[in-house]
């Protein structure tokens, strides 16, 4: 009911409450309505003529014993037929009819129809319902979550009668307003039936409604607050029923004081209660949420001593945290002794299985699961398809994502934002841009409307596609639709502008986002620094800075990192060096990016001792030098000719089990196939006695009259499967064969060595390309007496057992 309505009410008086009728119900009076029940429901389409004619027979109005059916008639639409005929004869019903009315439509919550009655009985005292009919009302209100207009009802007649309605409706108001969290009003509401209880059988409160505020209260963590009222009530340290305990420890395991809790569970223990499933629930989440395992499995163990079953509900929560806190292997066996002990699995059970299965990894477990699941007949939710439609997105296997998607829908389920999303954005990353507008198409018919986070997504794979146009088009949607763009979706456009060398654009986004008073945020700045590096607008990018704090937005690593290797690619270390000092006087911790872009400074002014010494502070702070500071010190190795030197970083960066990329291979094999023997020697001087593993292995390949650029390969997949990167030497011996370089039994040695290394000798056929076994297997035997000087003497035995084998089978061809 809405305020317009309660304002049509011109009372003149306080009416008094009704008790008596007009006329007499009399026995015929009461047959007459029986019959008129009988015609509503049996009659068909003649109901309203045969209701004509039996009235006609009559000196009985329809109006008189519109009360008696409107109580007898129980089907509403029964009913709303009645009063709609008794309405269209021009009859007047009063208070009393109105009040039976409301009743009826309050049963069946039926609220555009309560709202028109309302409406129209109330607009004179005559037609005013009873306070238990407005009662009612409340309560269909209050329980149906219309708690706004629960309460302006309850207000208008605590106004009208000077009295507050029934009971019931007072608690269900008191519980509406609670769950909304409106707890001022809740106050409101408890104080006036405190005030106006008489504590006899007229009482305006009962434990129901006292429960109700503890609860409200321990929802806000103000568990003490509400122990205090049960006291006031009840007397200090007197807690009069379970249900009260039960609220209690709810509300401090919830605020995560669980020792509190337990205390409250001795004292009731001692006290002569009986803990039930709820109060022991309520603390095994409690030590779930902690993480106390042993506690948990303490307290299982009392509910087993009482006998008290465990139900699925305890058993997900338990399985639940085992899981959040990576007791994997302990989650599953609860599970299991779950079926053991005869509880069965229930849906909350399949879906954290699900979704959990799904996170490690293991997508066929969890849709065995969610078969399992369909067996057991239990019914499917969201829950239940969501994680898996994400994992397959993951793993770019649209088809079953797909399938999923319409198996869900099959199942009477709608899929969500979130089920939505995760398709989206696998669709994206794998650079289905296409298919995700697609899917975003169908989601809106659907009725299903995406947030600002889908749609930069979106927007995000069609900046990295250059489809500007279709970028802002689906912004201009996106404000059409009324969802407000973030500062990723802003900061996703900027910086979709900048990398397609869109520099203007990219600016007169950013300064109309300004102007309009919107923050860019973090993202946003630092898009427009990289922007502003990036086109050498050093100066802009640093009066950037200073902008974005005015506004108090500061910068972040990234930030810093950015003007850096802005500097470092206009070539001005000391400008790079200034900011990399003003980072630590500001207490930031530089990361990899930001010492990569320094030593790559030092690299291109050709000080590579300078580039050493920022190597080691990045390790002295805890840091280890990615694929790109390697590569990097490589590179510039390789060009100032020290080989030497080269070498022995890529060394250390196999060692420390970092992959080198197509860039790392490709600073290598110009480095030593640009050099001579001659410089090669020269190059030993550099490491002292110590020659690293991939110039003896070139050098003597050179000796022996390779090619530079095949020794240079050959000699790269060596070190790898030396250094047991079997997997990145294969991908690497594929890129050579497929650029036209010619099999050769040097590879074939060293990745067998690898295999070896690997412990799979036994698989070595199903691992190595067959086109990579030639005759020549004395060269190999050859060279595996070089790699065995850097590695184990098993792996290097197990190689040369396989090359003899190899041997004696082709001298059999022979």
């Amino acid at each position: 009911m809405s305020k317009a309505i309660l304002s049509l009410i011109k009372p003149l008086h306080r009416p008094q409450p009704k008790t008596s009728r007009k006329f007499l119900i009399t026995p015929h009076i009461k047959e007459l309505a029986n019959e008129v029940c009988e015609i509503l429901r049996t009659q068909g389409q003649q109901w309203e003529e045969t209701l004509q004619n039996r009235f006609f027979e009559e000196d009985i109005a329809p109006s008189e014993v519109a009360h008696i059916v409107f109580d007898k008639v129980r089907d509403c639409e029964l009913g709303l037929k009645f009063f709609g005929f008794v309405s269209q004869n021009r009859f007047s019903l009063d208070g009393f009819a109105y009040s039976s009315l409301l009743k009826l439509l309050a049963r069946s919550k039926v609220f555009a129809e309560i709202d028109n009655v309302l409406l129209e009985c109330m607009q004179s005292e005559e037609k005013l319902p009873t306070r238990e009919a407005l009662g009612f009302v409340i309560r269909a209100y209050a329980e149906s979550g219309l708690v706004s207009k629960a309460l302006e009802l309850y207000s208008f007649v605590l106004k009208t009668y000077n009295a507050l309605p029934q009971l019931l409706a007072c608690n269900s108001l008191l519980n509406g307003l609670v769950k909304d969290g409106n707890m001022e009003a809740a106050w409101c509401v408890y104080d006036e039936m405190v005030r106006r209880g008489d504590g006899g059988e007229n009482s305006c409160l009962d434990n129901y409604s006292v429960c109700i505020m503890v609860k409200g209260l321990c929802k806000e963590g103000k568990v003490e607050k509400g122990k205090r009222l049960i006291e006031k009530r009840w007397g200090k340290n007197c807690i009069p029923n379970i249900v009260f305990y039960n609220t209690l420890i709810h509300g401090y395991c919830k605020r995560g004081d669980v020792k509190r809790a337990h205390e409250l569970l001795e004292d009731l223990k001692e006290k002569g209660f009986f803990p039930t499933q709820e109060t022991y629930g309520a603390i095994i989440n409690g030590f779930c949420k902690r993480g106390e395992f042993e506690k948990v499995d303490q307290i299982l163990k009392e509910m087993d001593s009482r006998g008290m079953e465990v139900n699925a509900q305890v058993y997900n929560c338990v399985v639940d945290a085992k899981y959040k806190f990576g007791f994997v292997g302990e989650a599953l066996e609860t599970t299991r002794k779950m079926i053991e002990i005869g509880c069965k699995l229930d849906i909350v059970t399949y879906n954290t299985l699900i979704s959990n299965a799904c996170r490690d990894g293991k997508v066929h477990e969890a849709e065995r699961l969610l078969e399992k699941a369909l067996n057991s007949r239990l019914v499917l939710n969201k829950l239940s398809f969501t994680p898996l439609i994400h994992a397959y997105s993951k793993e770019e296997d649209f088809e079953r994502a797909s399938t999923l998607l319409v198996q869900m829908t099959e199942c009477g389920l709608k899929p969500d934002l979130i089920t939505y999303g995760g398709f989206i954005h696998g669709l994206v990353v794998a650079g289905e841009v296409d298919a995700a507008l697609t899917v975003h198409k169908k989601m809106m018919e659907r009725g299903v409307s995406p947030d600002a986070c889908i749609y930069n997504v979106l927007m995000n794979g069609l900046c990295k596609k250059g489809r500007f146009a279709d970028a802002k088009q689906l912004m201009l949607e996106m404000l059409g639709h009324n969802v407000s763009p973030d500062a990723y979706v802003y900061a996703t456009l900027v910086d979709g502008y900048i990398r397609s060398g869109n520099f203007d654009d990219a600016k007169k986004l950013f300064e109309h986002i300004i102007s309009r008073g919107m923050d860019p945020g973090l993202v946003g700045y630092n898009a427009m620094i990289k922007g502003y590096c990036k086109f050498g607008m050093m100066k802009d990018a640093v009066f950037c800075i200073s902008k974005m704090t005015k506004r108090n937005v500061y910068p972040d690593e990234f930030t810093y990192a950015t003007i850096i290797d802005g500097y470092i690619k206009e070539n001005d270390l000391y400008g790079a060096l200034t900011m990399f000092c003003h980072v630590f006087k500001r207490n930031y911790a530089p990361n990899i990016v930001t010492y990569t872009s320094l030593i790559s400074g030092f690299c291109r002014c050709g000080d590579i001792a300078g580039a050493e010494k920022i190597l080691k502070e990045l390790r002295l702070n805890g840091m280890a030098p990615n694929v790109v500071t390697y590569t990097v010190l490589i590179g510039s190795c390789c060009k100032e000719g020290r080989l030497a030197k080269a070498s022995s970083f890529f060394e250390e960066m196999l060692m420390s089990k970092c992959n080198p990329n197509d860039v790392t291979f490709h600073y290598i094999v110009n480095g030593l196939s640009n050099n001579t023997p001659s410089a090669i020697s020269r190059t030993d001087c550099e490491s002292g006695l110590h020659k690293p593993m991939l110039l003896d292995i070139f050098g003597r390949m050179i000796s022996d009259g390779w090619r530079p650029i095949s020794a240079a390969y050959v000699s790269i997949i060596a070190c790898l499967c030396l250094n047991r990167m079997l997997g990145a030497a294969l991908q690497l011996t594929d890129k050579m064969l497929n650029k036209g370089f010619p099999v050769d039994s040097v590879t074939l040695a060293a990745l067998l060595h690898g295999v070896c290394s690997e412990g799979k000798a036994k698989e070595w056929r199903n691992i190595i390309p067959s086109k990579l076994i030639e005759p020549k297997l004395d060269v190999a035997l050859k060279y595996l007496s070089i790699f065995g000087r850097y590695s184990t003497d098993e792996a290097t035995a197990e190689t040369s057992l396989i090359l003899h084998t190899l041997l004696e089978e082709c001298k059999s061809n022979e």
